[in-house]
């Protein structure tokens, strides 16, 4: 199976080490990285985003560091939330967390109209911090937790 997640992971966190790895079990065929351009990640967020070189970098050695499989891991540059899903139908799915599944839906209508097979969704549970709400990176840029989902005081 061919695998594919997609995000803007900036700073990365345990969050997103949990969707790598799943992209990673299940990715035998390997996995396609849709990492956001810099233009799309700033389009959606009112704070600062890491440049699309350093994310890039952070992503690749994020997989390094977790791929026990050894397997074929492309970043690709996503400058369309779906861009990548929709346009290559080697993909066999897509790794999703419960923010984003309800997006499996018009991914594949968009897949059957361009004749392509539909994804299997592989949904990542959410990994919650010391104080029991989700990691996210916008709580570690505002300094409320580390990477991990320490809270910081």
């Amino acid at each position: 199976m061919r695998v594919a997640v997609a995000g803007t992971f900036g700073p990365i966190h345990d969050g997103h080490r949990l969707l790598f790895e799943h992209a990673l079990r299940f990715g035998e065929d390997g996995v396609v990285v849709g990492l956001t351009s810099d233009t799309l990640a700033n389009a959606s967020r009112s704070r600062s985003v890491p440049a699309y070189e350093a994310r890039e970098r952070s992503v690749s050695a994020a997989f390094a560091a977790i791929d026990e499989w050894d397997r074929d891991v492309t970043i690709r540059t996503l400058t369309d939330p779906h861009d990548i899903v929709t346009d290559d139908p080697s993909i066999d799915a897509l790794v999703v967390s419960p923010e984003t599944a309800d997006e499996l839906v018009a991914i594949n209508e968009e897949r059957r109209d361009r004749g392509f097979d539909p994804l299997t969704g592989i949904v990542a549970p959410y990994v919650l911090a010391d104080d029991g709400e989700r990691i996210s990176s916008t709580r570690i840029v505002e300094g409320e937790i580390d990477e991990h989902g320490t809270v910081l005081e």
